[in-house]
């Protein structure tokens, strides 16, 4: 099977199976993905692509503003979409400066969404787990913080490893470059200030785990005592993502 599913315009579309528990399961291929803004499936070739994959519902992790000004997903029959917003203190990327550690930066920010954006998190859960979802994709603008902070958690509740996780997280390194030319076409008057824009790399989902074990346990006990995440839950994720007979 493909982790990465190549598109013309996405960049950074990727499945979520494939990834070993603890228990020695594995996820489901072709059932959850991640992906950067859905909004750019407009070449014919790209939205034949995406219809077969049998993509059923949507979650847009990004502010109502983003989605006015860079499009959503088209429309298709029974395409079920929610947008649920998780961060709600934005800040420019593109613009920030290279006189700070971005890492820790980005890592900041990953708690902040994980506190401010809870209600939401958990209601990106519950549409992962509800059976009717069918082939599930979440993404955000690029398919890194957002998107990562999320593919963090639905993979740790459902006991993949820390290591593992943290890998998915930096496979969007491969895509960094096609990323900075979007941003580039984007906004063609501008110019990228941050360096680390699209990057990466082990460190922030590093520093930002360890500061979760630090304030709640283990990312378990953020989910429950932030998100009322309860047993229930995790095993309909479990049920939805594990292959049992892997």
């Amino acid at each position: 099977m493909t982790r990465h599913v190549e598109f013309r315009r996405l960049h950074n579309f990727r499945d979520l199976g494939g990834y070993r528990t603890a228990d020695g399961s594995a996820t489901r291929w072709g059932v959850l993905y991640r992906s950067d803004n859905l909004g750019k499936l407009r070449d014919p070739a790209d939205q034949e692509q995406f219809a077969g994959l049998g993509v059923h519902t949507v979650v847009d992790l990004r502010y109502p503003w983003e989605i006015e000004k860079a499009g959503r997903v088209p429309d298709a029959p029974g395409l079920r979409y929610f947008n649920l917003s998780i961060e709600h203190q934005p800040y420019d990327q593109g613009s920030l400066g290279a006189d700070f550690d971005p890492w820790r930066f980005l890592a900041d920010r990953y708690m902040e969404v994980a506190q401010d954006g809870a209600k939401e998190i958990r209601e990106v859960l519950d549409v992962i787990a509800d059976p009717e979802s069918g082939t599930t994709v979440f993404h955000c603008a690029s398919g890194k913080d957002r998107t990562g902070l999320i593919a963090m958690l639905v993979l740790t509740l459902i006991d993949v490893p820390e290591e593992t996780v943290i890998d998915d997280f930096s496979l969007t390194e491969l895509a960094t470059q096609r990323l900075i030319t979007d941003w580039k076409a984007f906004y063609p008057g501008r110019e990228l200030t941050w360096p680390a824009y699209a990057r990466a790399p082990r460190d922030p989902m590093e520093l930002f785990l360890a500061d979760l074990k630090a304030r709640y346990g283990s990312v378990r006990g953020y989910a429950e005592e932030e998100l009322g995440v309860d047993d229930t839950l995790v095993a309909a994720l479990k049920t939805r993502l594990i292959d049992v007979e892997s």
